[in-house]
């Protein structure tokens, strides 16, 4: 029954932790169920209530301390060790919570902003190149303490190779956008409809970048502020630049030097790096569809050692079947 009711939300467009939520359950907990074959509520709730709940007065006696003129700007975890040093206790400051979020006064009262709730970017699925792109800018030392030069990085998250990357030495809208236009332009990209992952800096979502994605027909995608893993991708490739054993160990002579490196960088990464995540095929080869031969050729090799030794294998050969959907945020219930 209860799994019927969380179906029918879903079906019609709520979110699992919501639906969840309503009837006051864990999503971990009807998963489990799920898996079970339970379609009812089996949670049995208290048989009696609490011996250490609260009586009618008690509540109301910590609902006239938070309301005092002297305290209704305190919170809780004010109000009661005030309280204690005048020799009161009333409750822990859980206590004044709950009392307070049964009465409804629980509401923001600072001149601040109240806490805004960061939903996750969407999902998006990659099927093949030029579909989604990440990208994202990283510091780079100069010779100057405390100055920096700016890389900007745009990668194909499907086959994982560099499209771009250019080193300047200031971040700005204008430069993100020139690197995205050069970009769909040198490589003939059909561009609309392609999806462009990045943070939420400044160069990222400036009016000019935003005026080019939209002349182009590129679909903006945003991280949660301060969510690195939102921008997994580049974050990744990010760490493989400064953990190259080439990558200077103090700083880059030069904003010349910097980008010629990033240039050997992006020309080794693209078509000599065996990358992990896509069988071990280099970006380039993923990109221009020749892995297909090369999977297909270590799939061969593989069986005929099976065959000339099948007492060495327990199972099947390795898969080298390709990756074929690459997911940009997955959702949980997806991944």
């Amino acid at each position: 029954m209860i799994l019927g009711m969380v179906d029918e939300a879903m079906a019609s467009g709520a979110r699992l932790e919501k639906a969840c939520g309503i009837i006051d359950i864990d999503p971990r907990t009807l998963q489990r169920w799920r898996r079970q074959g339970i379609g009812e509520d089996r949670r049995a709730g208290p048989k009696s209530p609490p011996k250490n709940k609260l009586k009618p007065q008690e509540k109301k006696k910590v609902l006239e301390a938070a309301n005092k003129p002297e305290y209704r700007n305190l919170s809780p975890k004010q109000i009661v060790p005030t309280l204690a040093d005048q020799g009161i206790y009333l409750g822990s400051e859980s206590t004044f919570y709950r009392v307070l979020r049964e009465a409804k006064q629980m509401k923001h009262r600072d001149a601040s902003n109240p806490p805004q709730k960061r939903h996750k970017p969407d999902e998006f699925l990659a099927t093949g190149p030029n579909q989604v792109f990440s990208w994202d800018i990283t510091y780079l030392k100069s010779p100057v303490r405390g100055m920096f030069y700016y890389l900007y990085m745009v990668m194909d998250v499907w086959s994982r190779k560099v499209m771009g990357a250019v080193v300047h030495e200031t971040e700005s809208s204008d430069l993100s956008s020139k690197l995205i236009d050069d970009i769909c332009a040198s490589k003939g990209i059909q561009r609309e409809g392609i999806v462009l992952h990045s943070d939420n800096g400044g160069p990222m979502k400036g009016s000019t970048m935003r005026a080019t994605l939209d002349r182009l027909g590129i679909i903006p995608s945003f991280s949660r502020p301060r969510v690195s893993n939102d921008n997994p991708f580049s974050e990744a490739i990010f760490r493989t630049v400064k953990y190259r054993p080439e990558y200077p160990a103090g700083c880059f002579a030069s904003l010349e030097a910097a980008q010629d490196w990033v240039e050997w960088f992006v020309r080794w990464y693209n078509t000599e790096h065996l990358h992990s995540a896509i069988c071990f095929v280099t970006p380039e080869e993923r990109h221009s569809g020749k892995e297909w031969q090369i999977l297909e050729y270590r799939k061969a090799v593989y069986e005929r050692a099976r065959k000339r030794n099948p007492e060495r294998w327990s199972g099947g050969i390795r898969n080298w079947n390709p990756v074929e959907i690459v997911r940009l945020n997955p959702d949980m219930e997806a991944a």
